[in-house]
């Protein structure tokens, strides 16, 4: 099949979204299709597929992403293929994948990281207000309206939103549940990987090691685990380490850390290429995220075995069961559940029970499964567009 993948940019430094759209690209090569990416990233094609670069400059920059979606549409209209397939949202498409969910829940929820009722109240007021999002729930409502594509959900989490927002289901929305592309490897590289991380950022191997990775610190919860933290150490127990990953700006968090006096508990690394070893060298992952329509780093750290605790607000949450493969908690702010979960996890016999339960998620999780549920689902669909262009022939 000639496929066509829509996104308007493909960066992997952006984010899970933009990954995860690249590994099934590939995927989808290697299965014996023409790809074709379709983005306004500046980049040379690579040789398994073919990037066609969509200009999107406009000198409003909150309409950047209109633009592309016109211009994209238009190279659409312009050229056959057997299937469109748009992370953005191009109403033309036959399929939308709305990864990082539907726009109103990821709202609500950034309001819902304000720590108060007036700040809430704030936050939800300059949201509605602001140019950029009004442009992009605009998109998104297009691409809902009566005869627009299929609606792909990552998670059973977004496929709520699109009932709860558009009063759109089944048969229109279907769920093909997130994966990714974990690469097996050794018990000694594995070793390595985990003595070289701890001994970059001096944790002793007998000390509870936590892992924290994200872009966006707010939104996945940076706040709620530094008190958690704080009540974990006014408990008295102080045998644990924080890593925190990603390239948000710490300073605020920093801060916090100081006020509170836990800045010897919590290592900014800032982002790294070394993700793998840093799951190896983890005993636990910690993911107290607010909105996560399905988190790529729980995924990937049950992929490589590592317990994880997250909240009810992931999709990724659906594949755990509470208490085997970690720890599915209501929200971040349920502090006092929260310290004892990670008090539990001091126990090397329960970790290494909840990571052999992980490593049996690996099938259910990979992204080879995810492709080839969207495999045969394009099949389906290039099907029916070939029966309708042969009717309208006749």
């Amino acid at each position: 099949m000639k496929i066509a993948i829509v996104i308007e940019r493909i960066e992997a430094w952006r984010g899970g979204a933009e990954t995860s759209t690249m590994e099934l690209s590939r995927l989808l090569t290697q299965r014996g299709h023409e790809v074709h990416v379709i983005t306004s990233t500046n980049t040379p094609s690579p040789p398994d597929m073919t990037i066609h670069r969509i200009p999107a400059a406009t000198m409003i920059r909150p309409l950047r992403t209109s633009v592309f979606v016109q211009r994209a549409s238009e190279f659409l209209r312009r050229n056959q293929f057997d299937v469109v397939h748009a992370v953005s949202p191009v109403a033309c498409a036959d399929v939308y994948q709305p990864r990082g969910g539907l726009l109103a829940e990821t709202m609500e929820r950034n309001v819902a990281t304000r720590p108060t009722a007036t700040r809430r109240a704030m936050k939800r007021a300059l949201m509605r207000l602001n140019f950029k999002q009004r442009q992009l729930l605009e998109l998104e409502q297009r691409v809902f309206r009566k005869g627009g594509p299929l609606i792909l959900a990552v998670s059973q989490y977004v496929a709520r939103q699109c009932d709860a927002y558009y009063n759109l289901s089944s048969p229109r929305v279907r769920v093909v549940f997130n994966g990714v592309n974990g690469q097996p490897v050794s018990d000694d590289e594995r070793a390595a990987g985990r003595a070289a991380v701890r001994k970059q950022h001096h944790v002793s191997d007998d000390t509870l090691l936590l892992l924290f990775i994200a872009h966006n610190f707010r939104l996945k919860g940076m706040f709620p685990l530094i008190e958690t933290l704080s009540r974990l150490v006014v408990s008295g127990f102080t045998s644990f380490r924080l890593l925190v990953a990603g390239r948000d700006n710490p300073v605020r968090y920093q801060r916090r850390l100081d006020a509170l006096g836990l800045t010897r508990f919590v290592t900014f690394t800032g982002p790294t290429q070394r993700v793998t070893s840093f799951y190896h060298a983890a005993d636990v992952c910690v993911h107290p995220t607010y909105y996560d329509p399905c988190s790529r780093v729980v995924l990937e750290a049950l992929w490589h075995g590592v317990p994880c605790i997250t909240t009810s607000f992931n999709g990724a949450a659906e594949v755990m069961h509470d208490g085997l493969e970690g720890f599915v908690i209501d929200t971040p702010g349920n502090i006092g559940l929260w310290a004892r979960r990670i008090q539990e996890l001091q126990s090397a016999e329960l970790r290494c029970k909840m990571s052999k339960k992980a490593l049996l998620l690996r099938d259910k999780i990979g992204m080879p499964r995810h492709v080839a549920e969207l495999d045969t689902l394009f099949a389906e669909l290039a099907e029916r567009k070939r029966a309708s262009r042969m009717a309208s022939d006749e």
